[in-house]
This record gives structure tokens, sequence and C-alpha cells, in this order.
């Protein structure tokens, strides 16, 4: 498998994905903040991070939040010291 096949992969498998399989939100709850996301960009407005997205609807905390960008590594990155 070629770096850009896993990366691919990696990154369908992205938020949306981790919190449906934490139990964090339903299949049907992660499709309306993507359509919310994709509305969103269409319509020439800002670009929302789903989790933003997700939290604004209620559907998730931001302990949930937290954990999903932790499972995914992305806290890591922006703690990270720069050089």
């Amino acid at each position: 498998m070629s770096n850009k096949t896993e990366k691919t992969r990696h990154s369908e498998k992205r938020f949306g994905v981790v919190a449906v399989e934490e139990g964090f939100i339903t299949r049907d709850q992660l499709y309306e903040a993507l359509k919310a996301q994709v509305y969103d960009d269409i319509d020439g407005g800002p670009h929302r991070p789903l989790g933003e997205i997700l939290l604004q609807q209620g559907a998730m905390t931001w302990a949930q939040v937290d954990e999903v960008l932790e499972t995914l590594g992305v806290l890591e990155k922006l703690l990270e010291p720069q050089s």
C-alpha cells in the first residue's frame, strides 16, 4: 500500500467517524453536522470543524470533542513545541 493510499484512508477516518465509533454521536447526528458543514462551505461562509458544529448542535460536550481529538492525535500536534 502506498503512502498516498494510507493517508487517504487515514483522512477518511476523521473526527466524525471516531465520534460515532466512540458512541458520542449517532450516524444521523454526523450526517446533519456534515450537511451543515457543506452548506456553510457552499454559501461561502467560514469552514467550521465538525467538532465545533456538533458542540453548537448540542450533540457533543467539550470533553468528548477533546477525547476524539486526542484519539486522532490532533491535540499532541497542537501542543508540540514549534522549532
